[in-house]
């Protein structure tokens, strides 16, 4: 849905409007490791299975595409669907978009509860700043929406997930595509608590590296911890040698929206009619975000959520799915 709206988007907000950096630069995963080789195809041919574009590539392939890669890797896997945008810009043109069309937005205003009805159905929300009436309220607050979610009566299991991200200062451009070591997909579907690293490369617009990624549970704790850079950073190393003369200009950190069964909740929540949830994508908030939107609209107005691969299946992003059942037990029965 990206490619469709980004160029919507430019044309509502016109040139003075930076533009949304839409990228469809695709995404290589690399293995590094003779054992990690065939484990990684395996996961493509399943990929497959569900119409995702995965591509093995022969390495003189994959050196094509990514010249400076480490030349000991051992299997790599082509993703031409992958794309990247710049979640901020992306966020306010969005917001600027929907101020067009009438939106209103308060900020700075903490929600403290739900107004309900007679029948128990949403109304409104109060705030520290007064009541807000509403039909629907959604509750999409990151990974602040498990602590939002409880004040307002109707908890979800999502936590904070730290994450880090080191910021190379501009350099020629040396890396074409979104690269990730084969640890990746693992990183992401742990559910420990502990520290988990693997390589993300990819270069920005402006010219620097963005190098991720780490995973740890340790609440909205936002102490910087210099290993755990230099873990990603040696991570790194392993799949594009040449950062070793590169210079880190800043980190950053923030925090994922993590649900114990690692998929998303985007729709009503059946024990508050007029509630709904739009949270948990951990670290694809930015690009699931449009479907999400399209899942709740349509839930809202009664009609079929639709993409431009046609209808989409929103039952295992629904609250009521088998892998809560453990977490809300008889509420949603």
């Amino acid at each position: 849905m990206w490619p469709v709206l980004s160029k919507q988007l430019e044309e509502e907000l016109g040139p003075a409007f930076p533009s949304v950096e839409f990228e469809p630069k695709g995404g290589i995963v690399v293995t590094t490791t003779e054992s990690g080789a065939q484990p990684l195809i395996n996961f493509a041919t399943e990929q497959r299975k569900s119409l995702i574009d995965a591509r093995v590539l022969a390495l003189d392939e994959a050196f094509e595409r990514e010249p400076w890669l480490n030349p000991e890797i051992t299997a790599a896997v082509y993703y031409p669907e992958d794309c990247q945008i710049q979640p901020t810009i992306a966020t306010e043109a969005l917001l600027a978009v929907a101020r067009k069309h009438g939106a209103k937005s308060f900020n700075n205003t903490e929600v403290t509860a739900l107004i309900h009805g007679p029948s128990g159905t949403v109304e409104g929300v109060r705030t520290n700043r007064g009541d807000i009436a509403a039909r629907n309220v959604i509750i999409a607050a990151g990974p602040w929406s498990g602590s939002l979610s409880a004040t307002l009566g109707a908890p979800v299991p999502v936590k904070p997930r730290r994450g880090n991200v080191l910021v190379t200062s501009r350099m020629p451009h040396r890396v074409f595509h979104k690269v990730y070591d084969g640890d990746y997909f693992g990183a992401t579907q742990s559910a420990g608590a502990a520290l988990e690293t693997a390589a993300v490369i990819e270069s920005s617009q402006a010219g620097t590296v963005l190098i991720g990624s780490s995973r740890e549970q340790v609440g909205f704790d936002d102490t910087l911890h210099a290993h755990v850079y230099a873990e990603m950073a040696k991570k790194a190393l392993r799949v594009f040698p040449f950062l070793a003369d590169a210079s880190i200009m800043r980190t950053y950190g923030g925090f994922r929206p993590y649900m114990p069964d690692h998929l998303p909740i985007a729709g009503d929540d059946p024990r508050i009619p007029g509630l709904h949830h739009a949270s948990g994508h951990e670290g694809a908030g930015i690009g699931l975000s449009v479907v999400t939107a399209e899942i709740l609209a349509a839930r809202i107005l009664g009609e079929t959520p639709s993409s431009p691969l046609g209808v989409i299946d929103t039952a295992p992003f629904d609250l009521r799915r088998p892998t809560l059942q453990h977490y809300f037990q008889e509420a949603l029965a």
